[in-house]
């Protein structure tokens, strides 16, 4: 039997390999976590939540276009069968990197090679009143506030005589033209068309306005000019008013003000306008830039340091073809994490490690059903082609079998059946006091 280490260490099996620490589940951390499965190194996981979260679905949730448990997959039962992995779930509180250790919500952890891979969080860029007003949609404990607000919202609107406040009620804003706010834009578009009318006949269409707001001059900024025309005027044919160049300034959780003075009523909003690193305690103020993102060498190690690596969104590995760092999308972080993996092998048998490079492989976003826009390398097309390379590209990225049965059936009925998931209200959300900001 494996002997424990005791006191305030977490308990973890005993083991004379290396140990390597991978604090978050997500993409980057379980690519890494795959390619070392049982090789001569000890893997510790640890994350907060004991599961992966499918974060390009979670728009879907948010419209109750799926259910969470179809995008979410334990990480004990991810891991399977690697003999060399231990998860514990945990909160990381403090990197001692003198000391090579970790300080947790659960205990201290000692580590040979530490690995960042704490992914992003919502960024509201200071905006106090919209942080609090408004909703993220980076976790699925996110989606699962918003579907819980929009089917609320409806529910009051039902009953409410009268019309401003239903107004307030059906209007939804989605701030922010990148993939996560396109797709949302979409989704509440055909729950409009298809649904609305079946749940909630009491409600003419016509009440329900739907807004897309973008600071810059173009949607999908990061795709091809004509990826971005196309999602626009898809977007604009399903009913959503697209409004470019204007920022959002305030939110007192009804009436939105945008650098333009324009005034938006809306008692929905969704904030996909930016993202930061989840960057935890003890990381040099130096190795931290712009985004909360720690900067990386071309081999995924923070500078200024020998064992500590991060990839993913955290990371930041500067470079000509990449200025500001790569995009923090999930092929940037598999690809790191595979390639770490076998960096920290090569490092171990004292061979010479390799940089990183990233192979793009395109770029993919729904508008609805039938309506994608797809970049792949020269080419740029949209369409229903590009809608099933979208649905067959994501489907078989889902973890678990019964995870890309269940959504597959559920796509099959809604593209058949013009018709979504549930529309069940779990939990209610109701949005906390916050004092502090009272006060202010």
């Amino acid at each position: 039997m494996k002997a424990c280490r005791i006191g305030d260490e977490v308990c973890i099996p005993d083991s004379q390999l290396p140990r390597v620490v991978i604090i978050g589940g997500g993409f980057a951390g379980i690519s890494l976590a795959k390619k070392l499965r049982n090789k001569p190194v000890q893997v510790v996981m640890l994350d907060k939540n004991n599961f992966h979260q499918f974060q390009p679905l979670l728009y879907q949730v948010a419209t109750s276009g799926l259910e969470p448990d179809n995008i979410v997959f334990p990480l004990r039962k991810q891991f399977i069968g690697y003999d060399n992995l231990c998860y514990r779930m945990t909160e990381v509180e403090t990197v001692v990197s003198d000391k090579n250790i970790l300080l947790t919500s659960i205990g201290s952890i000692e580590y040979d090679y530490l690995v960042i891979a704490t992914g992003s969080s919502t960024n509201f860029f200071g905006l106090q009143d919209i942080q609090h007003n408004s909703l993220g949609m980076k976790t699925i404990q996110e989606a699962l506030n918003i579907r819980s607000l929009i089917l609320q919202n409806l529910e009051k609107a039902v009953v409410s005589c009268d019309e401003k406040e239903r107004e307030a009620l059906t209007n939804f804003a989605i701030v922010g033209g990148g993939p996560a706010g396109v797709e949302a834009a979409g989704a509440i578009a055909e729950f409009k068309k298809y649904i609305l009318p079946k749940d909630y006949r009491e409600l003419d269409n016509s009440i329900v306005s739907i807004y897309l707001l973008e600071a810059g001059s173009e949607l999908l900024n990061t795709m091809s000019d004509k990826a971005s025309a196309r999602a626009l005027a898809y977007l604009t044919e399903m009913g959503v008013e697209v409004i470019l160049n204007t920022a959002v300034e305030s939110y007192d959780g009804q009436f939105i003000e945008t650098n333009s003075k324009t005034i938006l009523q809306a008692n929905t909003v969704i904030w996909t306008a930016g993202v930061s690193g989840n960057v935890p305690n003890g990381i040099k103020k130096e190795a931290i830039i712009k985004g909360q993102r720690i900067l990386v060498n071309d081999y995924s190690r923070v500078e200024g340091t020998d064992n500590i690596y991060a990839i993913g969104d955290i990371a930041a590995m500067i470079s000509g073809a990449y200025p500001k760092g790569h995009p923090m999308v999930a092929q940037v972080a598999i690809q790191q994490g595979k390639q770490l993996a076998n960096n920290l092998l090569l490092r171990l048998q004292q061979d010479k490690e390799v940089k990183f490079t990233y192979r793009d492989k395109g770029a993919l976003a729904t508008v609805g059903k039938r309506k994608a826009v797809a970049d792949l390398g020269r080419f740029s097309f949209g369409g229903r082609l590009a809608w099933l390379l979208w649905s067959v590209v994501h489907l078989f990225s889902i973890s678990g079998f019964r995870n890309r049965l269940i959504i597959a059936l559920n796509w099959a009925w809604s593209y058949f059946t013009y018709d979504k998931g549930n529309r069940l209200i779990i939990r209610k959300y109701i949005k906390q006091k916050d004092q502090e900001y009272e006060q202010n």
